[in-house]
């Protein structure tokens, strides 16, 4: 319905169409003390709020996760007329909140030096069902996984007629015990909304050297790499995949029901995470998943990563593919037998139990809230 003119005229009749609908939705509800907002997406939503607010005469927070314009910028460039507007109009209605949270310090810096914004960090925290599945639990979700999804399916046929088997595990039908198969793959993951700020051609290349590795004798365990998520670029990326020619690598893109998605986080080996923030300043949420559920991760640079990362103490981080597929050879070497820096990652996670998203809520944001009452 917004199909008619030039493409800036139709964005700006959206923009005031969902701001009229927003804020006529708002306007139904009753009265709130605290309006709380995520940004982005913050167009025409903070303007609209804030009005809200005024009507109410509520209090607005507003948690910055990223800033819009720098995701816009991803399409149209820099210096587009859309993506000016779209970062005036973030700085201008920023600053008329009432409290403001970020996710990095970094975040946090930004905002009080370019927009004289006060803001306090709140870290994105995993929610309590990102967590170590356990054993038991693995296997019925591989034996799930495998009725659609070849890599899953056990590598040799059972030679136990008592026994059920994926490709990572395998239970005795009359005890019901789970172990798991010797020799078995590793189990990488990576899940991702296929957009621009992730490119999937690094972990594509990293791979094939991987993948060269164990041609040349290295002493590595094949590999089954999932990656998760649907999003514009998905079907571009399969095509890519589509042309690798792999031995030792099964890849596949599977759709996970929800409560799936945390049960293979907590069941993987290796996470692999190649978010870039298009402002330099946000964290992924997917690692903190993975640290939720104790997975170590090798994670793309970027400026503020290591809030989040620490290398050599919870995981890895790399600058490109090469790199990447260094990291891969050297936490594989000899796997499972010896699981040396995997296990002592995932250890140090363990011991740094972290704070689940409702604690650390009440940590940080309750008491700058009754402070200011």
């Amino acid at each position: 319905c917004f199909a008619v003119g030039p493409k800036l005229f139709q964005y700006v009749i959206k923009v005031i169409v969902q701001a009229v609908q927003l804020l006529y939705k708002m306007l139904t509800i009753d009265r709130p003390s605290y309006v709380l907002l995520q940004n982005p997406p913050g167009l025409p939503a903070i303007a609209v709020v804030w009005v809200a607010c005024l009507f109410w005469r509520s209090k607005l927070i507003i948690d910055w996760h990223n800033y819009g314009y720098t995701i816009m910028s991803l399409n149209h460039g820099k210096n587009h007329p859309l993506v000016q507007i779209a970062k005036w109009y973030e700085k201008l209605f920023g600053r008329l909140s009432d409290y403001n949270l970020c996710v990095t310090n970094a975040m946090k810096e930004d905002l009080w030096v370019n927009c004289n914004i006060k803001a306090v960090t709140l870290y994105d925290k995993p929610a309590s069902y990102f967590k170590e599945t356990p054993l038991e639990v693995q296997h019925r979700l591989y034996m799930r996984l495998a009725k659609d999804y070849e890599p899953f399916k056990p590598r040799t046929e059972c030679v136990s007629s008592n026994t059920e088997s994926s490709a990572f595990t395998e239970m005795d039908e009359k005890n019901g015990h789970v172990v798991k198969v010797g020799g078995r793959p590793a189990l990488l993951i990576s899940s991702t909304s296929w957009t621009e700020d992730e490119d999937f051609s690094v972990l594509l290349k990293a791979l094939e050297d991987y993948e060269r590795f164990i041609d040349e004798g290295a002493k590595l365990p094949s590999l089954v790499c999932v990656i998760t998520g649907k999003g514009p670029l998905k079907d571009y990326y399969n095509g890519l995949i589509n042309k690798l020619h792999f031995k030792h690598i099964q890849i596949c893109t599977p759709w996970l029901e929800a409560e799936d998605y945390p049960l293979l986080l907590g069941s993987a080996d290796l996470g692999v995470c190649l978010h870039k923030s298009s402002s330099g300043l946000d964290l992924p949420m997917k690692v903190v998943d993975m640290f939720g559920c104790c997975l170590p991760v090798c994670a793309i640079y970027f400026e503020c990563l290591h809030e989040l990362v620490k290398h050599n103490e919870n995981g890895l981080i790399f600058r490109d593919s090469s790199e990447l597929a260094e990291h891969l050879k050297m936490l594989f070497l000899g796997f499972p037998t010896l699981e040396g820096k995997l296990h002592s990652f995932r250890k140090n996670l363990r011991a740094s139990r972290q704070l689940r998203w409702d604690e650390s809520w009440d940590q940080t944001v309750l008491p700058l809230i009754e402070q200011n009452e």
